[in-house]
């Protein structure tokens, strides 16, 4: 497989910084005898690309153009910057600015706020994360989306980045946690956060369903802030309510929204969890399928793997999470509370998703980080192996292990059939996410563990899928990660614009780019046989 380029360079999404222009009539870099793979899906051409100011100004045959800088594409594929429609780098960007783990596998720019979002934020959501913001000593001194972007802006980031509002993040700054309806004021409230949110640059509203305080959102309080996101030309995209036994119930709220709202919507991470659903994927595909037939643009994302990530105290019911953290943790040092908890985790149901269960039990979860340093010994091992160590029962050893943490600390769990995750992968309205923080085999963001998707999953979908499997074309892929990413995310009150002329190009060998993220250890780059290069910021 040749070898394919990648170059970062600014995205047209709406809420990123401007480059510093520079002399018109000279281009920064000159990419040179390339296979261009453009990102609309065509066949791959050869011929150069032109950079300047952090965009791609010219593709074709450029002859001897003015460059600062040439490049020797030929033997390469040169695409587009990839863009993440399901990273998580909102605070990281903040820690540190090099996003290595996104840029090492060609990612330019990440679309965030899943569930949750980074603003607007009072005094009690910046509370609930003190844990975070102590260990890492970066505290919000913002409270709108804007005041945000000019923080990142003063701190610089190696990516460009868009976010979606959180509809569970404005829950818990107008309603709390509460296990409970919000009135017509409290939504009106939310409308008003979220209006505010759309001048400053959001790109819509989002939703996590499954978690805390999301859970609590009913389908009229989504459509109504959804409506609100339209109007100003955003998307709604979705966790949505139910990824295994009651898919059927959560896809038709997934409609409904996009019908009543009259609102563009992407499915965030689709898949059939749990074994009892493996094999279900084809008839989730028709679904959406039937619904853009009746004119609802629906769309979804993946990442290429089929163990997912979550908190670990994800692994709870949601009963003991009502209220957030501090509550959590008092309801899990009672021992009648707890007595209760380790019942309802052995106990097979449908009301929730009992990852517990669902992943096969203590052997399917696996401990993918921990926020103390002391706890750093489980990372990488599964519940049962702790539990053996420990001579504990495995719910025992998980609860103790959510205490010690605070409720920081994920898992990585086994939950998807790989038949899915491939067709999910071949099919032309599903497109990628990492659906994780940015990293680095340095600095102080190098001491997690983390899924490797986070770090291997464009180079698993063009190694592994692409070049070895065939499961999709290269050109297939790069238009999915690309012009198609583009066009589910971007706003549509601004002038849309096409990926191959402002994101700068990816290179990498079509033979040698593998993936090399591991799921325990993961903090390692995809393997390529050049690095990344960086015109812009």
């Amino acid at each position: 497989m040749k070898k394919i380029l990648a170059v970062a360079a600014l995205a047209a999404l709406p809420s990123l910084a401007l480059v510093a222009p520079r002399a018109p009539d000279v281009d920064d870099v000159v990419f040179e005898g390339g296979r261009v793979v453009d990102g609309t899906g065509a066949p791959w051409f050869v011929g150069d690309v032109a950079v300047r100011n952090g965009r791609i100004v010219a593709v074709g045959p450029l002859g001897k153009r003015a460059a600062k800088r040439r490049i020797d594409a030929r033997g390469l594929v040169v695409a587009p910057g990839f863009i993440d429609l399901l990273g998580q780098s909102e605070y990281n960007v903040l820690v540190d600015g090099r996003a290595a783990s996104k840029v090492t596998q060609g990612i330019t720019t990440e679309v965030t706020g899943e569930g949750v979002s980074i603003a607007p934020l009072n005094q009690r959501l910046i509370d609930e994360e003190r844990d975070t913001y102590t260990k890492y000593g970066v505290w919000p001194d913002w409270r709108t989306l804007d005041g945000y972007f000019k923080t990142l802006e003063k701190r610089g980031t190696a990516i460009n980045l868009a976010t979606f509002i959180g509809s569970g993040g404005l829950r818990s700054y107008v309603v709390g946690e509460q296990n409970r309806g919000a009135t017509s004021t409290e939504i009106a409230s939310m409308q008003a956060l979220l209006e505010q949110a759309m001048r400053e640059g959001a790109l819509g509203i989002s939703s996590s369903l499954q978690y805390i305080p999301n859970i609590y959102s009913t389908t009229e309080e989504l459509t109504a802030l959804s409506k609100v996101a339209a109007r100003s030309g955003g998307a709604y995209f979705t966790h949505q309510r139910s990824e295994s036994s009651r898919i059927d119930a959560s896809l038709e709220e997934v409609f409904r929204i996009a019908r009543d709202a009259k609102v563009r919507t992407q499915i965030w991470h689709l898949k059939t969890a749990y074994k009892p659903n493996w094999g279900k994927m084809p008839e989730v595909l028709r679904k959406i399928e039937a619904a853009r037939a009746e004119g609802l643009d629906v769309s979804a994302n993946q990442y290429p793997y089929n163990r997912a990530s979550n908190g670990l105290d994800a692994c709870l019911p949601p009963w003991v999470r009502e209220g957030g953290r501090d509550a959590l943790l008092k309801r899990l040092s009672d021992p009648g509370e707890r007595e209760r908890a380790r019942a309802d985790m052995a106990r097979e149901t449908t009301e929730w998703e009992n990852q517990y269960l669902g992943s096969g039990g203590p052997e399917g979860v696996m401990v993918g980080s921990v926020l103390s340093d002391k706890l750093k010994a489980y990372e990488g091992k599964t519940i049962a192996k702790i539990a053996a160590e420990e001579k504990k029962d495995p719910r025992d050893a998980l609860i103790d292990l959510v205490l010690a943490d605070r409720a920081n600390a994920s898992c990585i769990i086994s939950i998807m059939d790989e038949k899915d995750v491939r067709a999910a992968l071949a099919h032309p309205l599903v497109s990628f996410g990492t659906d994780s923080p940015a990293k680095a085999t340095d600095g102080p963001l190098s001491h997690e563990g983390s899924h490797p998707r986070g770090w291997g999953s464009a180079a698993r979908i063009l190694g592994h899928y692409v070049r070895d499997e065939k499961v999709l074309r290269l050109e297939e892929a790069i238009r999915k990660m690309t012009s198609f990413a583009t066009a589910v995310s971007s706003r549509k009150d601004s002038r849309p614009t096409s990926p191959s002329s402002t994101r700068g190009p990816s290179a990498t060998s079509r033979r040698s780019r593998r993936r090399t993220a591991t799921a325990k250890g993961s903090a390692s780059s995809p393997s390529t046989a050049c690095s990344s290069s960086t015109a812009g910021s």
